[in-house]
């Protein structure tokens, strides 16, 4: 059997074997050595009683070196098995994974290499599980957020082929505002595909932050109103940053309109820019609902919604925090936030300034 227990079990019988060889010959030379020389000196000649005794000193020198070399045959066995068990489950855990059986793990005896070996397995095999998990949740919900405005154009079409929806200008319109929708979130998912597999194409040039918010801020001020909230830019003048235009106006707007959406009449909506030691900070605080500290870790995942019960047109698509992570740390950036519940929240996205 062309197994590595075997093969380092016969590599350590064969070192004690050659070992104890040599350590039976070196010891059974000094001796006769040693034995002669004293009968020299004592002015002796071998006879028969002599022979007899080195005959039993050669014989007990080969019953120990018997023994030892079927001790090591013994030892070398439990010792490569002692080395090579864990690396036999360590092969079967990965035929479970390799099976679908995602998130098996093996216990972690040893501190020494194998040891090591073994942490890094599990922590391979969980990080695969829960990458598994959210590829399906994500295309659970994406089937669900597509399948809802599909759902309603369909209805809408039939009902206008049996004669019970009309025809008419509004209903035509509201067709429209889901074909939109649509198309908004397929493009959405695609973006956010490419940048979560590292091919969305960016073209970096030197973008200056505190005027694409102002500029955002002033776009948006219409809903703003509408709205009845008070959007303002507090951007100071930034050293230049060199990042993809469309993406960082995308981000903006992103943060800009969750912000505008979770906030009450009569609050505020602020976008600022600043400088940090080395960072230029893009920071969207508002004074709106706010979320409680057991939401946070999971603002920015696929489809998440702090209110389950809002609907899309209420909480929006569901991707556009995760679009913001992904398109920021795409250009090298890092998004954190801040909130509190009942008091508003705070979105920062920081770049590294050079």
């Amino acid at each position: 059997m062309n197994s590595i227990q075997y093969r380092i079990a016969g590599l350590v019988f064969l070192s004690i074997t050659i070992t104890v060889v040599v350590l039976v010959f070196l010891a059974n030379y000094q001796m006769m050595l040693h034995f002669e020389t004293y009968l020299f000196m004592q002015g002796m000649h071998g006879g028969g009683q002599e022979e007899a005794y080195l005959n039993n000193i050669h014989d007990s020198l080969f019953g120990v070196g018997a023994v030892m070399v079927l001790f090591g045959l013994v030892f070398s066995f439990f010792l490569a098995r002692g080395i090579t068990e864990p690396l036999r489950r360590l092969g079967k855990a990965a035929e479970g994974i390799a099976d679908g059986r995602y998130g098996e793990t093996v216990p972690v005896e040893q501190k020494d290499e194998v040891g090591q070996l073994a942490e890094t397995f599990n922590h391979m095999s969980l990080s695969l599980k829960e990458a598994i998990q959210m590829r399906q949740r994500f295309l659970a919900d994406a089937a669900h957020e597509l399948r809802t405005p599909l759902a309603v154009i369909q209805g809408n079409l039939e009902g206008m082929l049996d004669g019970i929806v009309p025809a008419d200008e509004k209903t035509l319109s509201s067709l429209r505002e889901e074909a939109l929708h649509l198309n908004r979130l397929i493009q959405d998912l695609r973006e956010l595909s490419l940048a979560e597999t590292g091919q969305l194409p960016l073209v970096k040039e030197e973008v200056k932050l505190h005027v694409l918010a102002a500029r955002a801020a002033g776009m948006l001020q219409p809903l703003a109103e509408e709205k009845q909230v008070v959007l303002q830019a507090e951007a100071a003048e930034v050293p230049s940053v060199r990042l993809d235009r469309q993406r960082m106006n995308q981000i903006i707007y992103n943060l800009l309109t969750n912000a505008l959406r979770h906030t009450p009449p009569g609050g505020r909506v602020t976008v600022a820019v600043r400088q940090e030691e080395n960072d230029v900070v893009l920071a969207v605080s508002d004074t709106g609902e706010g979320m409680a500290p057991e939401h946070l870790p999971y603002i920015f995942e696929h489809f998440y919604r702090v209110d389950a019960s809002r609907d899309r047109r209420r909480g929006g698509s569901g991707i556009g925090l995760a679009i913001v992570r992904r398109l920021a740390e795409a250009q090298g950036g890092k998004v954190t936030v801040q909130s509190r519940l009942g008091e508003g929240s705070c979105f920062e996205v920081r770049f590294k300034n050079g």
